[in-house]
């Protein structure tokens, strides 16, 4: 290739006096790829540090140069078209379950990350209110600021941003828009339907006068008691009061709006 026709940055490259860091590549460039997703293909970008990035492929034109172009805007570096998901992604996406991923986080503040990590914890097919995120990171008054950190959360689908659900019953915004986030819900089996129905009674919380236990009524545990040994209760100092227990797989610390 002629001199003049080389890419400048090639060119410079190629002019070090030295041989290039190994893992350089890594470094400056990410690396896309285009998968099935629970609701439709997605984008996924991933980097030396983890997956970075998720975008719907009709959010992005159902093109891999609109998704390359998000990503460069978003995170200032360019992406590279690969054939092969990073490790784990799709056994991931089949059971909903992404803990074990790594994750390149390095563009959220401390605040987005604690919210994103906490996200990442809430079981398939289970939802949880915004404010029971603010609780779990030690921050019960921010349910808002939680709402704003999900909102721009770089890596959907993944971290489920979308089993967050308003506590008054409302599913609320997702970055897919609010029918992307029911489908996803209802492919999960999470009974969104019965938690707003509850929460518009006013009843948060469900206890089982058998067990003793209280649960927040998405809880895989709250799901098994039957009608005839159901309580309801709007908070968690209720149901203390009424001689019950949290539950240890939902943790219903949470109490208040959200």
């Amino acid at each position: 290739m002629p001199m003049a026709d080389r890419d400048p940055l090639v060119a410079e490259l190629a002019a070090l006096a030295t041989a290039a860091p190994e893992g350089l590549l890594e470094r400056i460039a990410a690396r896309g790829v285009r998968i099935p997703g629970p609701i439709g293909d997605l984008y996924v970008a991933s980097t030396d540090r983890g997956i970075a990035y998720v975008q719907a492929a009709e959010a992005v034109g159902d093109s891999a140069a609109g998704f390359a172009e998000a990503f460069r805007a978003r995170f200032a570096r360019p992406l590279l078209a690969v054939d092969r998901p990073p490790l784990g992604l799709l056994p991931a996406l089949r059971t909903g379950r992404a803990t074990d991923l790594r994750f390149d986080l390095r563009e959220a503040t401390a605040f987005e990350e604690a919210v994103l990590r906490a996200t990442l914890a809430i079981p398939r097919g289970e939802v949880r209110p915004y404010g029971w995120v603010a609780a779990q990171i030690g921050r019960p008054g921010a349910v808002r600021a939680v709402g704003s950190a999900l909102g721009r959360n770089p890596v959907p689908v993944l971290i489920p941003c979308h089993r967050v659900v308003r506590a008054d019953g409302v599913i609320g915004e997702y970055l897919f828009g609010r029918s992307a986030k029911r489908r996803l819900l209802e492919a999960e089996g999470a009974n969104v339907d019965e938690v707003g129905d509850l929460a518009r009674r006013g009843v948060r919380l469900v206890g089982s006068d058998t067990t003793g236990v209280v649960c927040l009524p998405a809880c895989a545990h709250a799901r098994r008691i039957t009608g005839a040994h159901r309580r309801g209760f709007h908070t968690v100092e209720e149901a203390v009061a009424a001689g019950y227990r949290p539950c240890r797989h939902c943790r219903p610390v949470w109490a208040g709006e959200g």
